[in-house]
C-alpha cells in the first residue's frame, strides 16, 4: 500500500497564504495542515509507504514530515530540480514503486477511501483509474446559440453539469514505463496519449466531501467546513490538543 503525494508546486493561485509556507503545509482550521490530514488518512486506510515529490520550499516539508514515523508511515522523497508536471516526477523513480500505487495532489481535502480506490484499480485492467466528481457550474449570463448570424436558441443562465478529476489516481507501474524520465509530463499529456492509443482510463466516481484547495475562496471554505467535518476527515483520530502549526517549522525545527 504505497502512495505518492505531489507536493512540489508553488501554490501561486493561493497567495498570499503560500508566500512563506508551501501549499501542502497551509493550516486548516488552525489545527492541522492539509498534508498532515492526508498522511493521517493514508495511515488509517492501511497505507504503509509514502513518497513525497517535493520542489518549491521542499526543505520545509521535509522538516515537518521527517521520516513519517509520527504518522505510522515510512516516508521517502523525490526532489524536483525543475518542475516536471504531474507525472514527470514519477518517471525517474519507477524502480522504487510497487506494481500498483496511489498518486494524489498534496492540496486535496476529501473523505475518499484511498484504499478502496487503489484496490479497485489493482483488480481492473485499466492503465490508470481516476477518482471523479460531479460538478455544477451556473452561468451568470444568458447563453445564445448562433448560426449564420441569427440566434437559434436561448438559455437563461443555464446550469452545466460535468465530471472532473479529483487529483487522485490509481496507477500501474507498467503504464508509465513507456515514457522517458527527466522531462515535463503532465496528467493531461498522459490521458491524451492513452486515449490516442485507445487505452482508456477508468473512472472511480465519488460523491462525498471533496475540495481542491487551489484558490483563496476554496481555502476559506475548507476552514469554515473543518470543525463540522473533522470527524469525517480525520477518521479514528482522538481529537485533543492541536499539533504545532506549520509555521513552527519555518526555522527548521525538527518534526
Amino acid at each position: 500500500m504505497h502512495a505518492v503525494i505531489l507536493a512540489g508546486g508553488k501554490g501561486t493561485r493561493l497567495r498570499p497564504y503560500t508566500t512563506c509556507v508551501p501549499k501542502p503545509l497551509v493550516p486548516i482550521g488552525d489545527r492541522y495542515s492539509i498534508l498532515e490530514i492526508v498522511m493521517h488518512q493514508l495511515a488509517h486506510y492501511g497505507f504503509t509507504h509514502v513518497t513525497l515529490a517535493i520542489g518549491h520550499m521542499g526543505t520545509l516539508i521535509r522538516s515537518f514530515v521527517g521520516d513519517g514515523s509520527r504518522f505510522g508511515l515510512q516516508v521517502t522523497y523525490l526532489e524536483e530540480a525543475t518542475p516536471l508536471g504531474t507525472i514527470g516526477p514519477l518517471l525517474g523513480a519507477l524502480g522504487s514503486l510497487p506494481e500498483h500505487f496511489l498518486v494524489m495532489n498534496g492540496d486535496v481535502l476529501t473523505n475518499l477511501n484511498y484504499a478502496k480506490l487503489l484496490r479497485g484499480h489493482a483488480a481492473s485492467s485499466a492503465p490508470v483509474t481516476v477518482a471523479t466528481y460531479a460538478r455544477e457550474v451556473r452561468s451568470e449570463f444568458g447563453v445564445l446559440d448562433i448560426d449564420g448570424g441569427t440566434i437559434t436558441h436561448f438559455r437563461e443562465k443555464p446550469v452545466f453539469n460535468f465530471m472532473v478529476s479529483m487529483g487522485i489516481y490509481g496507477f500501474s507501474r507498467e503504464t508509465l514505463e513507456r515514457y522517458p524520465a527527466g522531462r515535463p509530463f503532465g496528467f493531461d499529456d498522459l490521458v491524451l496519449d492513452l486515449l490516442s492509443r485507445e487505452t482508456r482510463p477508468a473512472s472511480f466516481p465519488f460523491d462525498g466531501y471533496w475540495l481542491d484547495i487551489g484558490r483563496p475562496e476554496d481555502y476559506d471554505r475548507a476552514n469554515a467546513d473543518f470543525d463540522r467535518y473533522i470527524g469525517m476527515l480525520m477518521p479514528g483520530m482522538t481529537l485533543g490538543t492541536p499539533v504545532p502549526a506549520p509555521d513552527a517549522y519555518l526555522n527548521g525545527a525538527p518534526a
